[in-house]
């Protein structure tokens, strides 16, 4: 490490050394954690005694702010006091607009490693043991050799050609988006590309049609920019269109999933939405966050390959089918706002890291991919059989399953009243993580219920686990 000290005159060697290293410390530019020099070597360094630098060591030490390891050395004490800072904003002429981010729930913050709970039905997450860890090594490594080739420059915004193609192959043929690899931006994951589209779309005060219920990040991140969201409702086909607002100038809709209660746009309703953007004006935002895993009937194609109008974003994300903690995602976009995206994505970040881009490429060229959701899908198909058996079964008198052929996460509605939030909360007392279905509800009215994720437990914990959750149940009638 750099320690800067700098020895004034003969006089007060100690109390200069002391003041120094003091005020270093409280200031932050010694860290928490960080080793001093030995005492002989700075001693040596700045042409004091040994005894001078022990001595300043030692009254540090005795006031806390370090710390010495037998046989290691002299440490900054991790429990040194910091200098106080100020904890309020109330004199910032900025305090409005924290006070609002601030504001802004979390409703599908994932837990951390050390809070996740032994058996848990969250969404959105996948299970670590079905990731092919060998493959994405092998692809891991050639991205390493690539990088090493290449000129040190920044990257595209757009992402790299190669992943760009590999990705064009890989949804023309798995859903059917009719696309070209010019149309296609690679992300950190979907809401950077939610994100994207919304700063170029939207001013202030512009009105966003989404369903109702609906993915809460992405009605946060609007309203973050100013947009008045209108709650449209949705029916057993989809959001209903007729009530999308005039004036709308964004579509945020999940057609093949809804999210969460899971069933899919109708094709009916899919061209009436078609009709009624084009007629407004408006962009629609797809976000087909997880169909790639279909358990029944014929797969259903995205919206974008219907749109013959350029109105349709086709917004998709690596995180259902790998890992969420890749950040990888993608948006197809239309001819009109192609190049505002680019220039949006180029200011935000520049572009994302390249490393996992070369890795993903050859991951689906290779065709790990493919062979990895065909078994991924073998996994959840059996998982999704299973709790739908117990929703039928033993769990039948208190819930009931929203139809859903894709995904994995499915929607538990309740058939009589339900404590929810007593519910999960002693199952959570029990290691089971449950998590309400009110949360996604804006305006509409609430449906009480579950939102289950079969990605992230195991299936031999499934029964165990609702189990548990039937006995309490049980328990609080």
């Amino acid at each position: 490490m750099e320690l800067h000290v700098v020895i004034n005159g003969r006089k007060d060697l100690a109390e200069q050394l002391y003041q120094q290293l003091h005020e270093a410390i409280g200031s932050g530019r010694l860290a928490a954690g960080a080793q001093l020099p030995p005492s002989r070597l700075l001693a040596e360094q700045l042409g004091v005694s040994r005894k001078t630098v022990s001595d300043t060591y030692a009254t540090l030490t005795y006031e806390g702010l370090l710390v010495g390891k037998t046989g290691r050395g002299t440490f900054v004490n991790a429990r040194a006091l910091q200098p106080a800072r100020q904890h309020t904003a109330t004199g910032l002429a900025c305090a409005a607009s924290l006070a609002q981010w601030e504001a802004l729930p979390s409703p599908m913050r994932h837990p951390t490693r050390d809070s996740t709970l032994r058996y848990e039905f969250i969404g959105g997450a996948t299970s670590r043991n079905q990731f092919p860890a060998d493959e994405w090594r092998r692809c891991t490594q050639d991205a390493l050799r690539r990088i090493a080739q290449n000129s040190g420059f920044y990257s595209q915004p757009e992402g790299l050609p190669a992943l760009r193609s590999a990705i064009a192959g890989h949804i023309a043929f798995s859903r059917g988006v009719n696309c070209r690899d010019s149309d296609i931006v690679v992300t950190n994951g979907a809401q950077q590309a939610l994100d994207l589209i919304a700063r170029v779309v939207l001013e202030p005060g512009c009105i966003v049609a989404m369903e109702d219920p609906g993915y809460s990040p992405a009605r946060q991140l609007f309203m973050a920019m100013g947009a008045n969201v209108a709650s449209v409702p949705v029916d057993e086909q989809g959001i209903q269109v007729e009530r999308i607002p005039d004036g709308t100038r964004l579509i945020y809709v999940t057609p093949s999933h809804q999210f969460p209660l899971g069933m899919p746009m109708s094709l009916p309703r899919r061209e009436a939405l078609l009709a009624r953007a084009f007629q407004l004006g408006a962009i629609i935002i797809e976000d087909d966050y997880d169909s790639e895993f279909r358990y029944e009937g014929r797969p259903t194609d995205s919206l974008q390959s219907m749109d013959t109008r350029g109105v349709v974003t086709y917004v998709g994300t690596f995180s259902k089918t790998l890992l969420p903690e890749l950040r990888l995602g993608y948006v197809v976009l239309p001819p009109a706002i192609y190049g505002a995206v680019l220039k949006a994505k180029q200011l935000t970040d520049q572009h994302s890291s390249t490393l996992p881009q070369w890795a993903l490429a050859k991951f689906i060229s290779e065709g790990y991919l493919l062979k990895h959701i065909r078994r991924c899908h073998t996994v959840y198909a059996g998982r999704r059989e299973r709790i739908l058996q117990r929703l039928a079964g033993d769990l039948s008198p208190w819930f009931e399953a929203v139809p859903t052929v894709a995904g994995f996460h499915m929607a538990a509605l309740c058939k009589v009243p339900v404590n929810i939030p007593l519910l999960i909360e002693l199952a959570g007392r029990v290691e089971v993580g449950l998590y309400p279905l009110s949360v996604f509800f804006h305006d509409a009215p609430v449906r009480p219920g579950l939102i289950v994720g079969f990605g992230a437990i195991e299936t031999l914990d499934i029964d165990p686990a609702l189990d548990k959750v039937r006995d309490i149940l049980q328990q609080i009638g």
